[in-house]
């Protein structure tokens, strides 16, 4: 038996996938539905009616509880006898990605292939364990600190020790800002305990993310948005203040350029005058992007392997 083997004849407008597989390990139809939460726009898995798609191919997630959740949300969402190609990085979920498809009652052909497991099988008309995975990877309100978050979003059930100190040094701000990357919304509804805040947006590229935001934030100054708030697609100008905790890994390897573009995305939102206040691990050179883009810019504050810029126009 081969993976080609599984194909299904299917039309390509019944498909579907989640992520970005490598397109040297699947071949997604053009007009496939795309699933993932960190693609802006897509459709929600989630939302999905059982048995929607004749095919459905996966680039799982790495989180244990956030990929069971996923692929048992996948295993719902196709019809039965329909493909289900699941896929990972051998030491990013890949290796246990064939015994946790058996545990849902599949019966998966495994092939390796560019350091990725990648899993391929007809979908059973029975599975068992989906609601339980389901339920372990759904949204929920995280104590002690009573906010609503999920796995698989950034920090997911702690309060991010950089954004911590950062809620704590900022001055209190006015006007109208930004908060670039927002999370789970913890900055937000720190920077919203000032009056003299008059709207604050929250972006992130995880809609996740945004949802629990939403439910955490619920000051009438407060709007979410789903974006990528490192290019164009969130219009952002005059504003008075920006506040962020930036990402600087991507698909678990550091890319310190992911800050120097939230950097970047600050300094064309805010007015002249306008202040950014950041977070970042002590390791990370920002200063020399911050020099460039800001009239002044000082360290207001160093701790436990974190600093906190504050950057004038």
């Amino acid at each position: 038996m081969t993976i080609e083997n599984l194909s299904p004849s299917d039309s390509a407008a019944t498909s579907a996938v989640y992520g970005t597989p490598p397109p040297a390990l699947a071949t997604v139809a053009p007009d496939a539905v795309q699933l993932s939460p960190t693609i802006p726009g897509s459709a929600s898995l989630e939302a999905c009616d059982a048995g929607r798609f004749a095919a459905l191919t996966m680039l799982s997630p790495p989180g244990t509880v956030e990929r069971r959740y996923t692929l048992a949300l996948a295993l719902r969402a196709v019809e039965p006898g329909g493909l289900f190609t699941a896929m990972a990085l051998k030491d990013r979920g890949g290796s246990r990605l064939k015994k946790e498809l058996e545990v849902f009652g599949c019966a998966p052909y495994e092939t390796v292939k560019a350091h990725h497991r990648i899993c391929a099988l007809k979908r059973p008309a029975e599975i068992v364990g989906l609601d339980q995975a389901i339920a372990d990877g759904a949204p929920r309100v995280i104590e002690p600190f009573g906010l609503w978050s999920q796995p698989g979003v950034f920090s997911w059930d702690r309060i991010d020790p950089g954004t911590a100190l950062l809620a704590r040094t900022l001055p209190t701000l006015s006007g109208k800002g930004v908060d670039l990357g927002c999370g789970i919304g913890y900055l937000a509804r720190a920077v919203l305990t000032a009056p003299s805040v008059q709207h604050v947006t929250l972006i992130d590229l995880d809609r996740r993310a945004v949802d629990a935001a939403r439910l955490n934030v619920t000051d009438s100054r407060a709007q979410t948005l789903w974006a990528d708030a490192t290019n164009g697609d969130a219009p952002l100008s005059g504003l008075d203040f920006v506040v962020t905790n930036p990402p600087f890994h991507d698909g678990g390897s550091e890319d310190r350029r992911l800050g120097q573009a939230f950097i970047r995305r600050a300094a064309s939102a805010l007015r002249k005058g306008g202040a950014l206040w950041l977070v970042a691990n002590r390791h990370l050179p920002y200063e020399t992007v911050l020099g460039d883009l800001f009239t002044t810019v000082e360290v207001k504050a160093e701790q436990g392997g974190y600093k906190i810029f504050e950057a004038r126009k």
